[in-house]
């Protein structure tokens, strides 16, 4: 490619991303009556005490391969996200412009999320990220216990994601809800087949399981819950992310640790091609993401001190990309696939602001970082300073 070409189609990138930033702008001030947010609007109001960091929780919600402004933040898409825009969004500092780098696989993307770096390892290959995650970051430098860091994710391909290569027992423990209840449903599974497809983009990739993921018998001891409970509750579900909200749920409770990370997979579906199962996948995560920070806030442990912050991982192929396929894949690598955006609300958050300028999705762990009093040595974004 000549360099006129590259530099007319990075402009032409940028274009698109702007332009899509500008529209999720006006839409959410019309629709969501949030104001237009500036770096000079003064000091953040998180509160930096170390009493106080003592306390924080922070919630990561992340969820795969998002979903396009055609059925979520363009007006014909309000219907599928009543509580992103009616509940959480007023709360929000939203920002529209967060762009990914990386590879867009589900697995290193969600990594690179968790490491500040863009990850190049193989999406389909159990193997942890290359570089230090938050949650060993978290542990390390504010000495935290193990039962302060979980994960719970929706793939067992996750379940090297709580610990880096270079971890030594600092990372995160690994909730894989689905590995679960495949375990405990050995030779019974035909109640659970909706609950069990591990993902939606590579059907016969099966993972080898390894490392410190959660194990069957730490239901009760850490979870409270006997196998057949356990059970029977994954027989009232309709979805493999309700059942992992459901175990996040439990965790909170019980466990309440200061970093959660929750990575959602529904919307994945996609995949398959069915528009109506894409669809009602977005609708479930906005209601699940809801569901969380309404626990968040009837939680004693949690009420009043959480920041939570919600994010795809990278967005889907343009319609008008002849290259993708549309909301069924993430392959083009065009702006589309690549703008996403970002909502940070509760505890240090400035309520119904949205920002339009450019930041990267590996901006999370050094803002995260910067708020909590924790230093990412080896991340590559930068904290972003709307939440400092």
């Amino acid at each position: 490619m000549d360099g006129s070409r590259f530099s007319r189609d990075a402009v032409s990138a940028r274009d698109v991303a702007n332009r899509l930033s500008r529209s999720r702008r006006d839409f959410l001030r019309a629709a969501a009556g949030v104001t237009l947010g500036s770096a000079l609007m003064g000091a953040s109001p998180f509160v930096r005490a170390e009493s106080v960091r003592r306390k924080r929780k922070v919630i990561v919600i992340t969820f795969g391969g998002g979903a396009r402004d055609q059925e979520t933040f363009a007006p014909q898409g309000q219907e599928n996200i009543p509580h992103l825009l009616q509940e959480l969004i007023p709360q929000s500092s939203f920002f529209t412009q967060v762009t990914n780098h990386g590879i867009l696989g589900h697995y290193v993307a969600t990594a690179s999320l968790a490491t500040g770096v863009y990850e190049t390892l193989n999406n389909f290959s159990a193997v942890p990220p290359d570089h230090p995650t938050i949650f060993e970051y978290f542990r390390r430098d504010l000495r935290r216990p193990a039962s302060d860091a979980w994960v719970v994710a929706p793939s067992n391909g996750f379940n090297r994601i709580g610990e880096s290569s270079y971890g030594q027992g600092m990372g995160a423990t690994v909730v894989l809800p689905k590995r679960l209840l495949s375990v405990a449903a050995s030779g019974t599974t035909t109640d659970y087949e909706h609950l069990l497809h591990d993902n939606y983009e590579t059907p016969l990739y099966t993972p080898q399981l390894e490392g410190s993921e959660f194990e069957l018998q730490q239901l009760e001891t850490v979870l409270q819950l006997s196998v057949d409970d356990f059970m029977k509750h994954a027989r009232t579900l309709s979805s493999p992310d309700e059942l992992s909200v459901y175990i996040a749920k439990r965790l909170m409770r019980l466990q309440a640790p200061s970093l959660l990370w929750v990575t959602m997979h529904d919307i994945d579906i996609a995949h398959s091609g069915a528009y109506s199962l894409y669809v009602e996948g977005i609708r479930r995560t906005d209601r699940l993401c809801a569901e969380l920070w309404n626990a968040a806030q009837s939680e004693p442990e949690y009420a009043g001190n959480t920041t939570l912050m919600i994010l795809p991982d990278f967005g889907r192929d343009a319609d008008e990309d002849s290259g993708g396929n549309g909301f069924q894949h993430h392959r083009t690598g065009d702006a589309a696939s690549r703008t996403t955006w970002m909502m940070a609300l509760g505890a240090g958050t400035r309520a119904g602001v949205v920002y339009d300028h450019p930041v990267q999705s590996i901006d999370i762990v050094p803002s995260l970082g910067a708020m909590l009093g924790f230093s990412p040595a080896q991340s590559q974004g930068k904290a972003i300073r709307e939440l400092l």
